[in-house]
């Protein structure tokens, strides 16, 4: 590995400015920032390094922002793509369209125009479930998918219960209309304060600088409702997934969670759970990790990543 970071020329972009990222051996690498319409709404997007392309999908609370401590170490060896989802950070968030299909459909029309083939899909929380929609309805394309900390909706819903309930509250919080807005409206650095202290193993993983991210990301106008609206999917979502639930997922396929948050790791087998979607699957619990594992650990998500991409060309 040499370290040199390359940027692709890329077509069809709107360019902003460059941010940097510091990688955890302590170099610091520029990541250019470009939109693109696609599938009808604008999307904002990461492009860095140069090679076989792995495509990054933050969940929620969260933004591409989740990824700064993985998108230097892949793109010594992969080009990375990361995208806010529809409805999250710089991208579009409209009223409709945030059924998993077709945020899966947002991702394929941004490689389309991006003229991008084969990719190894990365999904964390509400990203696993695009990337997961995005594999089914597009087995060609995925050569390899990590699915980070989560349960599929499917699943959830068929093990609702008062414990499920508890644990995941928000999802049925979060799918009333209008109220939650109402609620969060001035208060979003109490709202995301909950979720970042409640979900990490460690509750200060999630401070100053980053927190702050994540705050101004949410008060921009109609964030939050974006994010409800993902959630008020679901039952859609149920419907879509139950449809080819008896269908499991081809490629190589790695699920990673923390082993304390007990949403996920402490309310499901996830490694049966898993098994039950992939027919190729490795499961990596992490300890001492809640619900964030690429903010939390990121060197064991990192050395996880690389090792399970190793041998891949891109085809």
């Amino acid at each position: 590995m040499t370290g040199r970071l390359f940027f692709a020329p890329l077509r069809h972009r709107v360019d902003t400015a460059d941010s940097f990222i510091t990688h955890q051996a302590g170099t610091i690498m520029a990541v250019r920032h470009h939109t693109l319409k696609a599938n009808g709404i604008r999307q904002h997007y990461i492009d860095a390094g140069a090679g076989p392309v792995v495509v990054l999908l933050h969940g929620f609370p969260e933004t591409n922002y989740a990824w700064r401590h993985q998108i230097p170490v892949l793109a010594e060896r992969y080009r990375v793509i990361a995208p806010d989802l529809r409805g999250y950070g710089k991208s579009d968030k409209p009223a409709t369209g945030y059924d998993k299909r077709t945020m899966a459909a947002d991702l394929s029309a941004l490689l389309d125009s991006l003229d991008i083939g084969p990719i190894a899909l990365v999904g964390h929380d509400r990203g696993a479930r695009v990337a997961t929609r995005f594999t089914k309805d597009n087995p060609d394309r995925v050569k390899r998918l990590v699915v980070m900390d989560n349960v599929p909706t499917r699943i959830v819903a068929q093990s609702m219960n008062a414990h499920i309930a508890k644990s995941y509250w928000f999802f049925l919080f979060h799918q009333v209309l209008d109220l939650p807005e109402a609620l969060i409206a001035g208060r979003e650095d109490i709202w995301l304060r909950h979720f970042f202290t409640d979900w990490c193993y460690d509750p200060q993983t999630i401070r100053n600088n980053d927190f702050d991210a994540y705050v101004e990301a949410y008060k921009a106008p109609g964030a939050v409702r974006g994010a409800m609206a993902d959630y008020r999917a679901a039952p859609e979502d149920v419907r879509q997934d139950e449809v080819d639930a008896d269908i499991k997922i081809r490629c190589p396929t790695m699920s990673i969670w923390g082993e304390d948050f007990e949403a996920v790791g402490g309310s499901f087998d996830m490694a049966a759970v898993w098994r039950g979607m992939a027919e190729n699957l490795r499961a990596e619990p992490i300890a001492q990790c809640g619900h964030l594992p690429q903010e939390e650990q990121p060197e064991i998500v990192n050395r996880l990543l690389v090792d399970f991409l190793a041998g891949w060309e891109g085809v």
